[in-house]
């Protein structure tokens, strides 16, 4: 029998995204996975159950607005958006036309589809959205991956923003932010580094993701290390951090 139960998974084709939607395929939910690597999206398509693709570059609003079109009648229940990317460097001499996509897939795209889809949700009182933030998204600074860390707390700002709207008017949608520290993904290569401290993997990333969405945790930050890191840093002066944050990434440019 097919499973009326839906989710949609962008930024599926590799990384978080896609052990999101083998986690939520094993689950029982038909997916849909969306991104702009057809061949990727085709092999894991083989693997789930009863899987869609829909590919797009939603670096671009109208391919933000197809997508949605193409499945708003499809009775989504579940919406991950997972797609972005990052990049290191001084802001001076990193690459601007890489930061307004930047911008354009880790910000638009995700405030694009979480108001189109939260409004359906809304009207159903049910549905959940996870945007997939980062830790950077709860620093008050990045220095050499300035663009990525402002992308990042954008989304995490604008999640619990909305989360505490819900919260107020009593509605049961669920909206969340998965918070990771390093995560061992092709996320690394795209952005040119080399973290400094122990990744997890992607695999143990989305199921403890998953599995907190369900709990309805608004923050979800998947490591003991990287919460005590979180913890710590709201005691400590910004100029600090800041300076913290700018020895560990210009590290990551040597």
């Amino acid at each position: 029998m097919v499973t009326k139960r839906i989710a949609l998974v962008t930024g599926a084709s590799s990384g978080i995204g896609r052990d999101i939607a083998r986690n939520l395929s094993r689950r029982g939910f038909r997916v849909i996975l969306s991104a702009r690597r057809e061949n990727r999206l085709l092999e894991l398509k083989e693997e789930l159950v009863n899987a869609e693709i829909i590919t797009a570059d939603l670096t671009k609003q109208e391919e933000c607005f197809r997508l949605y079109e193409e499945v708003k009648d499809k009775n989504i229940c579940i919406l991950v958006n997972c797609a972005g990317f990052g990049a290191l460097g001084e802001f001076a001499e990193t690459d601007l036309d890489n930061e307004l996509d930047m911008i354009d897939l880790n910000v638009k795209s995700v405030h694009i589809l979480t108001k189109l889809f939260l409004k359906g949700f809304k009207e159903k009182d049910k549905g959940f959205i996870l945007n997939v933030s980062s830790s950077a998204g709860l620093m008050p600074s990045g220095p050499y991956m300035s663009a990525y860390y402002a992308t990042k707390a954008y989304i995490t700002s604008l999640t619990t923003s909305i989360a505490h709207e819900l919260k107020e008017q009593g509605s049961r949608v669920y909206v969340g932010a998965l918070c990771p520290g390093p995560v061992d993904t092709e996320f690394n290569e795209v952005a040119g580094v080399n973290f400094g401290v122990k990744s997890i993997s992607s695999e143990y990333c989305a199921d403890y993701a998953v599995k907190k969405m369900f709990e309805r945790k608004t923050i979800i930050v998947p490591s003991l290390s990287m919460k005590a890191g979180v913890v710590a840093q709201r005691f400590v002066p910004r100029s600090v951090m800041s300076k913290i944050t700018s020895e560990i990434q210009k590290k990551k440019l040597d």
